[in-house]
């Protein structure tokens, strides 16, 4: 079974092959005066902005939580991808801008260190592939590891497009087709960054989970034996692994320690179901006095 740590050491020696290709292919990008090798440069710092929220994830979520942060420092992954989530609007608003003045006025490339820089990359991408291979398949309920995994796996094809491109221009001499290339990566920037901001800022309003939607978990926990109503119920998410619950739940008129066994099975169907790991239950035998209130909370 592969451990937190060794999945931590695939991620170091990932991020160790995606750096290196990065700097590779930018230095290539700009020899080869190549915007789709620039695009695809850029791609890589997504890999890298991925691989890097997936460690320090594994990392931070292991520290000692101080007195004054009780949920620890989980956000601070949150903090990250949103930072980086803008940072790849940029990079593909500038890309994009300079593809599309280029395709007014095409310059030459060189296609020969396109292909072998792209070709170098794809190399690398594949090794990074097998890296982290074997802790996507026993982790892959991390949505950080499986982040990572996905991120390569987009660059990879990145990079075959880029190849390929370079072979059409070193026939045909169609140098547009640079322009045209790092336009489509660009594309493929724009769409990663807007799922990391849309799930970054749904994490920091307190949104749900995905995989925890309201509906289900009523009625989930409504089908145990002892269950009267649920209210008051709240569910957020700590970062994008670690879900959090707070309700209230109605049962029958009982001793504290009959509500035991309940309160277990409550928290397995959450853990299981859901992958709700923090979880605070609030049991009551009566009607709430003022039924008027919600789950809404009022400045």
């Amino acid at each position: 079974m592969t451990t937190s740590s060794d999945v931590k050491q695939r991620l170091k020696w990932a991020l160790l092959f995606t750096a290196l290709i990065l700097v590779v292919e930018l230095v290539g990008g700009i020899l080869a005066n190549s915007l789709a090798l620039i695009g695809d440069a850029a791609h890589m710092f997504s890999d890298m902005a991925a691989l890097s929220l997936s460690w320090m994830a594994l990392t931070w979520a292991h520290r000692p939580s101080p007195d004054d942060k009780t949920y620890g420092y989980h956000r601070a992954e949150i903090l990250a991808a949103l930072i980086n989530g803008v940072l790849l609007f940029s990079m593909a608003g500038m890309i994009a801008m300079s593809a599309w003045e280029r395709l007014n006025e095409p310059s030459k490339i060189d296609p020969i260190t396109v292909m072998v820089v792209a070709a170098i990359g794809l190399v690398a991408n594949l090794i990074v592939i097998l890296i982290l291979k074997d802790s996507h398949h026993h982790h892959s309920h991390d949505l950080n590891v499986k982040s990572a995994f996905y991120h390569v796996i987009g660059d990879t094809v990145s990079s075959a497009g880029v190849i390929i491109g370079g072979a059409v221009i070193w026939f045909t001499g169609w140098y547009y087709v640079d322009s045209l290339i790092a336009l489509a990566i660009a594309g493929l920037l724009v769409w990663g960054a807007k799922n990391i901001l849309s799930d970054s800022v749904h994490i920091l309003m307190e949104g749900a989970p995905k995989n925890a939607p309201i509906d289900d978990v009523v009625e989930e926990l409504k089908l145990l034996p002892g269950i009267i109503d649920i209210h008051e119920l709240h569910i957020w998410s700590i970062c994008s692994n670690v879900n959090a619950l707070s309700a209230h739940v109605l049962i029958p008129d009982q001793k504290v320690n009959q509500a035991e066994v309940l309160l277990g099975d409550i928290q397995s169907a959450l853990a299981d179901k859901f992958n709700i790991t923090h979880s605070t239950i609030q049991f009551e035998s009566a009607l709430c006095k003022t039924p008027e209130l919600s789950c809404d909370i009022e400045h």
